[in-house]
């Protein structure tokens, strides 16, 4: 019975140990299983490019639903609404694609955009239009840019032409994003 005792007490300190660590980070845990899936294959950039893409792509449409609730601005409601229904169907399109190809994408924010969205959630009206708006340009310069990359030198030619597809439409948010900061500065 002793002997029983070690291994169970063992695994029950390694159990309470591990409830207090906050570093669960769906994003790196999806990139860690992608890694061990993929790590001799030559599309390892690919399915990190996917696992970033899936994470902005929710924080997008967390983020417009959160502009709904606490910003003020007509034209920022309507951004955002655009967030919601584009990077809804583009993050549906993603998580089928990656699904045929057996990647793993997360499941929830990653902590860093978990951060931003926290943020974000703790300003009202104006403030938060403005915040907002200002995230959204810097966030579709950046989200243009990884996807012009894996336009151009991705080696899955499925997840390459994914990204090559939504370009245009990416490069349309950051003109309307660059549009309702303009406005909602000059308001201001």
């Amino acid at each position: 019975m002793k002997k029983l005792m070690i291994p169970i007490l063992i695994a029950a300190a390694f159990t309470i140990s591990s409830c207090g660590n906050n570093d669960n980070d769906s994003k790196k845990e999806a990139v860690a299983d992608n890694k061990e899936k993929f790590d001799s294959t030559d599309i390892q950039d690919d399915t990190k490019f996917a696992v970033a893409a899936a994470d902005g792509g929710m924080m997008e449409v967390q983020l417009g639903k959160l502009a709904l609730t606490n910003g003020s601005s007509k034209k920022v409601k309507q951004f955002a609404q655009m967030m919601i229904d584009d990077h809804g169907k583009a993050g549906d399109e993603l998580k089928t694609l990656a699904a045929g190809k057996n990647i793993t994408l997360p499941a929830t924010l990653s902590n860093k955009n978990q951060d931003s969205y926290n943020d974000l959630a703790k300003k009202k009206g104006a403030a938060f239009d403005k915040a907002y708006t200002s995230f959204m340009v810097s966030d579709h310069k950046d989200d243009i840019g990884d996807f012009q990359k894996e336009a151009d030198k991705g080696k899955d030619s499925t997840i390459k032409d994914w990204a090559a597809g939504k370009l245009p439409l990416l490069q349309h948010h950051l003109m309307m994003a660059q549009e309702a900061d303009s406005l909602v500065r000059k308001n201001n």
